[in-house]
C-alpha cells in the first residue's frame, strides 16, 4: 500500500511526479486499513538531506503490505545546517519530543558524515544516543544505515569501528548467508549493494556479540545483520537506498574537492560501478581538469549528463524486497500486540536482547 502525504513535505510531491502512488489524507481516510507510523531520523548533511528522504520514502512506498505508511521525518541537535536546510527542517520535520508522545511503530536512522576520529566526540553523539535509548524501549524495530549502524553497535556493545586503509566505495557483489531468515525470504541469493564508507565493523566482532549476519561480501564485508533476537534491530553497512546516480554524485563532489584544492589527489573511480564508456568520459574529463588547472584556464563542466544513461541500478529490486519483508514483520508484530516488544519477553535494557 502507498505512502500517505500527511504533511506538505515536498518529497511527497516529488515522488508523485515520478509515478509513485501517494495518498492524500482525504483518500486515506476512506480506506479502513491499518496505519503504520515510521519514524525517519535524517542525520545526513545538507547536500543529501532531501535526496535521502526520497530514497528511503521510495523503499517504504514500494512495500505491498496491507497498511498505509505514515513516515515522520525528524532530526537531532549537533548537526551543522545552512539556512536552506534549516528552513526545510523547521517547516516540514517533526520534533523528537513530539514523536515520543505520539509513538512510532518502527524507526529508520540514516547515515551521516562525521568530522572526528571517534564517534563519541561528535556533537550529535549524545542526542543520537538519546534516540537509541528511547527507541529500544518503545519501537518495535529499528533499521540503521551505515553510520547509524556503527554508532548503535558502539553504544550497545562497545565495539568501535575500524578505519580502513582506503575508502570502501563502489558496488559490490554479496551473498546471502542465512537463507531461512524472514527478512531475506524470496530474494536473490546473490545481489549487488553500493557501499560508501571509510570505516567498518567486522563480521567476527559482530558474531561474538550474538549479532546474526544475513548478507555479506568477501570484498566489502557485512552488509545486512540483525540483533540476536532476529528482528529488533536491523543493521545495514551498505546503502540499499541509493539511486543509480548516487555514487556518481559522490564522485563529482570528490572531483570538485580536488578542483577547489581541498585534496591533493584526484579521486579514483568507485569500484565496479562505471562501465568502460563512463570511464572513458571521466578519464578524458580528468585530463581536461589537469590541463585547465596547469594553464589557469576555465574548468569545464562536469559531464554528468553524458553518462547518466550508462549507470545501472543492480540493487533496487532486492532492496525493495528486504524493506517489504521488514515492514511486513513490523505489521505482523504490531497487530499481534501493540504492547510489544515487552510482551515477547524481551528485556530492552539488555543489549543482548536487542
Amino acid at each position: 500500500m502507498p505512502l500517505v502525504a500527511h504533511t506538505q513535505l515536498p518529497t511527497f510531491q516529488r515522488l508523485h511526479e515520478e509515478g509513485e502512488d501517494i495518498l492524500n489524507p482525504d483518500r486515506a481516510s476512506h480506506q479502513h486499513i491499518r496505519e503504520l507510523h515510521i519514524g525517519f531520523l535524517n542525520i545526513m548533511p545538507d547536500a543529501a538531506l532531501e535526496a535521502t528522504e526520497r530514497q528511503f520514502f521510495r523503499l517504504i512506498g514500494a512495500c505491498n503490505q496491507i497498511a498505509q505508511f505514515h513516515v515522520h521525518p525528524f532530526t537531532i541537535e549537533g548537526l551543522p545546517r545552512n539556512q536552506t536546510a534549516q528552513e526545510h527542517i523547521n517547516q516540514y520535520y517533526e520534533t523528537f519530543s513530539q514523536l515520543k508522545v505520539d509513538g512510532l511503530d518502527a524507526l529508520i536512522i540514516s547515515g551521516a558524515n562525521v568530522t572526528h576520529e571517534h564517534l563519541q566526540d561528535e556533537d550529535f553523539w549524545l542526542p543520537l544516543t538519546e534516540v537509541f535509548e528511547w527507541a529500544k524501549k518503545n519501537v518495535t524495530s529499528i533499521l540503521c544505515s551505515c553510520l547509524a549502524t556503527h554508532a548503535l553497535i558502539q553504544f550497545f556493545y562497545g565495539i568501535e569501528r575500524t578505519r580502513l586503509p582506503a575508502k570502501r566505495w563502489g558496488v559490490y557483489a554479496h551473498k546471502v548467508i542465512d537463507r531461512k531468515h524472514p527478512l531475506i525470504a524470496e530474494i536473490n541469493t546473490r545481489f549487488d549493494v553500493p557501499h560508501s564508507r571509510f570505516n567498518e565493523v567486522f563480521q567476527q566482532d559482530l558474531e561474538q556479540q550474538g549479532i546474526k549476519i544475513l548478507v555479506a561480501s568477501p570484498e566489502a564485508g557485512v552488509h545486512l545483520a540483525v540483533s540476536p533476537d532476529g528482528f529488533r534491530i536491523v543493521y545495514f553497512q551498505g546503502h540499499p537506498e541509493y539511486d543509480a546516480i548516487s555514487l556518481m554524485k559522490e564522485y563529482k563532489r570528490e572531483v570538485m574537492r580536488f578542483i577547489d584544492q581541498e585534496t591533493e589527489q584526484y579521486p579514483p573511480f568507485p569500484e565496479h560501478y562505471f562501465n568502460t564508456e563512463v570511464q572513458a568520459v571521466f578519464t578524458a574529463y580528468a585530463e581536461q581538469v589537469h590541463s585547465a588547472l596547469k594553464y589557469q584556464h576555465a574548468i569545464p563542466n562536469f559531464p554528468e549528463q553524458d553518462i547518466e544513461d550508462f549507470l545501472d541500478n543492480t540493487w533496487r529490486d532486492t532492496a525493495k524486497a528486504v524493506f517489504n519483508n521488514w515492514l511486513g514483520k513490523v505489521y505482523q508484530v504490531t497487530n499481534q500486540d501493540r504492547r510489544l516488544p515487552f510482551m515477547q519477553g524481551i528485556n530492552p535494557d539488555n543489549p543482548l536482547d536487542l
